[in-house]
């Protein structure tokens, strides 16, 4: 049998991803650069501008309050979801709980829903003339909150729906990864009188370093990349006060027709997102061999 009858699964599962590779990711990707260095509008001709965008970027205020806003989204977010989610992790890992299966169940479906539903059920729950939360505060004679056109308050349900929406995927990456760690650890601690509070400190958190560093990675990525939720809940609002980067790139390029400032924004943010990556890994990745 020949080398190539040998490895031709392989190589042709591997040439079906470099394909799709290519196709959905490098060359979007060129043409987003190549864009980014002309004026085009989305339409006519894109004329060759070389740096031009960029340099009107760099002294965009606009650009720099999305993105700055981004980075306060993702520092509040993305330590949120990981308690979140490792709280839920031990609680259903934990001997002591009933119903793991409906209760997994529970926690397993907002992953199951678009960003686009969540936000639009957020935004039922938390709508400030016919919200359901208002309603109840309104019922306990409380003064209801509005939610939409105060700033503070509707960043504050953004994150909330960001935590439910990602807890899930992270949750059930825990689950796995506490079912890993070896029963007879815990139990030699708990012959030492351990608490739970040293068990976690000394023994669960630092076999979960593998999985900790990939849920903090894959969520700093996925929040600095944020559009679906937010266009769905407060469409940016009230105003521009939530307007997140991914929203400022398409409200750039979709709403007033510039694309190639819009691309350029776009390698600036896929730029960021590398050096988040890169920086993460060189932190984290080499405290993996645990």
């Amino acid at each position: 049998m020949s080398t190539l009858q040998k490895n031709k699964w392989p190589l042709l599962f591997t040439g079906a991803s470099i394909i799709l590779f290519i196709i959905f990711f490098l060359i979007p990707a060129l043409l987003g650069l190549y864009y980014s260095l002309t004026d085009y509008k989305g339409f006519a001709t894109a004329n060759f501008i070389g740096l031009a965008n960029y340099q009107e970027l760099f002294q965009d205020a606009s650009f720099y309050k999305a993105l700055f806003r981004t980075f306060r989204y993702v520092i509040i977010l993305v330590p949120s979801i990981y308690v979140v989610s490792l709280a839920v992790a031990l609680m259903l890992n934990s001997q002591l709980a009933k119903g793991k299966f409906f209760a997994k169940i529970i926690f397993f479906l907002p992953w199951t829903i678009s960003g686009i539903i969540a936000g639009v059920i957020w935004k039922w729950l938390f709508g400030e003339n016919f919200g359901f939360i208002n309603f109840i505060l309104e019922q306990a004679g409380q003064q209801t909150v509005p939610w939409f056109t105060d700033s503070n308050a509707a960043f504050s349900v953004i994150i909330l729906a960001a935590i439910w929406g990602g807890t899930a995927f992270n949750m059930l990456q825990f689950t796995a990864a506490l079912k890993n760690i070896p029963r007879s650890l815990y139990e030699a601690a708990e012959i030492d009188g351990a608490s739970f509070g040293h068990k976690l400190r000394y023994i669960t958190l630092p076999m979960l370093r593998p999985t900790s560093f990939m849920v903090i990675l894959l969520a700093s990525i996925g929040a600095m990349k944020e559009f679906a939720l937010v266009q769905s809940l407060t469409n940016g609002g009230p105003g521009t006060d939530n307007m997140l980067i991914v929203q400022y790139i398409y409200t750039t390029g979709f709403d007033k027709m510039r694309v190639g400032y819009a691309s350029a924004a776009s390698m600036v943010l896929f730029v960021i997102l590398l050096l988040l990556g890169l920086a993460q890994m060189k932190i984290g990745g080499g405290k993996n061999d645990i």
